[in-house]
């Protein structure tokens, strides 16, 4: 997400953070700029008023002329103003209640509720330790109640049945009902959605709600649609009391207008974002680690929080083992690496949380995608186990050998094991006094410039 803004305001912003003295008229220059950004970025007009506004007000105020180096102090303005756009700070749900809490999911059709539903299920069970209950309000679809059902197996939690002779809120009284007797602590609803926004839907949404009084309302939207997501967002809150938003398919999002608009618009808080289309892919929203993602500066408490929900700690713990061991590193150790990196969502995502990656050229992320992961697991596995524990033996009938067998071409194969070399040369520096020191040294060559503070090479 945020990709096309990112690039415009990086290159407008880099032209003033140098600046010794701040005027009106440079300062006019790049609120244009920056004007034009979010027009791009498909912004609502109202949203990029205030913004501009706000920033030249303060940018031509005592708080810069000042500093000492105002330039820095007009980003530090930025940044804060889009805090301020998108809601300063993450608002998390509000469960507090007898249980069990009940949330509605309100929205279009097509925007991913029923995922979203599945995605929150998970969430809410894994990070926040609640048992939950889900169940679908959509009589419209029967595609809908089945996915749900099938959703709330995958996540394990429970699934209430429903059926298109029933009405919605007979459903979801019964369900409120099945969980206050197993003393379930959250249920969350699933309701229809429609194509557009019409008033026969919004009487029966309005009447859902009336009958069971849910703790959040949540109004699930997709990103892709930009300022239209924050105007139909408008016209829900108008019939419903919405407590919060879920934006979703923010990775398919490279402009990000609806996270920039949604707030301004309606007064409501964005809670969560679906970042893929996995079960684990939903993030809270933070308003200050997205305004640093957009400006370029990386957001690596959420790399922090994922890495600490994601990754299989025994499995990294005996990788370690090994190399301080002095035992090696194998192929098979890497291709556990790789897995791990896929359960993250793949390369570019924890990449994009890292501070400079705009730098980075295109050439260089396409080789960092899903593809390629696919691709080098594809390759570890048409090999042996001796190759894979012994891979200098593997030569030229081996390399043609594991080509066809991973439907790959032989260059493809000395790629993978160069990379090999070097991340075991790498893990051989660990070894001994000062190692994390050293091997940090050797990964700072490998990385573009502007990362982990050194000079890389020039891609």
């Amino acid at each position: 997400m945020f990709e096309n803004l990112q690039e415009r305001l990086g290159k407008t912003l880099k032209n003033i953070s140098g600046r010794g003295r701040l005027t009106e008229d440079n300062i006019k220059d790049t609120l244009r700029e920056v004007r034009m950004a979010f027009l791009e970025a498909d912004v609502a007009l109202p949203v990029v008023r205030e913004f501009v506004k706000q920033v030249k007000e303060r940018a031509v105020g005592i708080e810069v002329t000042k500093s000492l180096s105002p330039g820095q102090v007009f980003i530090k303005i930025v940044r804060e103003e889009l805090e301020k756009a998108m809601g300063e700070a993450n608002e998390e749900l509000s469960l507090n209640a007898q249980p069990p809490a009940v949330v509605m999911m309100a929205g279009l059709q097509g925007a991913g509720k029923t995922t979203s539903v599945g995605k929150l299920a998970k969430f809410l069970k894994e990070r926040k330790k609640k048992s939950v209950l889900v169940v679908s309000a959509d009589v419209y679809r029967p595609a809908a109640i089945k996915q749900l059902e099938t959703l709330a197996t995958e996540v394990d939690v429970e699934f209430f049945p429903s059926d298109i002779s029933q009405k919605p809120v007979d459903i979801a009284t019964a369900a409120i009902s099945h969980a206050k007797k197993k003393f379930i602590d959250v249920v969350l609803v699933d309701t229809a959605g429609r194509l557009h926004v019409d008033s026969d839907m919004m009487d029966e949404i309005k009447a859902l709600h009336h009958a069971i009084n849910p703790i959040e309302t949540l109004f699930v939207v997709d990103a892709m649609t930009g300022q239209d997501a924050a105007n139909t967002a408008k016209a829900f809150d108008e019939a419903l009391p919405l407590t919060g938003v879920i934006l979703t398919k923010t990775d398919g999002d490279a402009r990000g207008g609806a996270a920039l608009s949604i707030r301004h618009i309606t007064g409501k808080p964005i809670k969560f974002m679906g970042v893929g289309e996995h079960t684990d892919a939903l993030e809270p929203f933070h308003p200050d680690r997205i305004a640093s993602r957009i400006l370029g500066m990386g957001d690596v408490l959420s790399l922090i929080e994922e890495v600490e929900m994601k990754v299989d700690k025994e499995q990294a713990a005996k990788v370690a083992q090994k190399v301080f061991k002095g035992d090696g590193f194998t192929l098979d150790d890497f291709a556990d690496q790789l897995k791990q990196m896929k359960n993250m969502g793949g390369m570019m995502s924890m990449l994009d949380k890292l501070p400079g990656m705009q730098n980075i050229p295109d050439a260089v992320k396409g080789q960092m995608g899903d593809k390629t992961f696919i691709q080098m697991e594809a390759i570890i596995s048409s090999m042996t186990k001796k190759e894979r524990a012994r891979p200098e033996i593997i030569k030229g009938s081996r390399k043609k050998r594991i080509a066809a067998g991973s439907g790959t071409q032989v260059q493809e194969i000395n790629k993978l094991l160069k990379q090999f070399t070097q991340m075991q040369k790498m893990m051989k520096k660990m070894k001994g006094k000062g190692g994390m020191q050293k091997m940090m040294r050797g990964m700072k060559g490998m990385l573009p410039p502007g990362m982990m503070g050194g000079g890389g090479p020039k891609f």
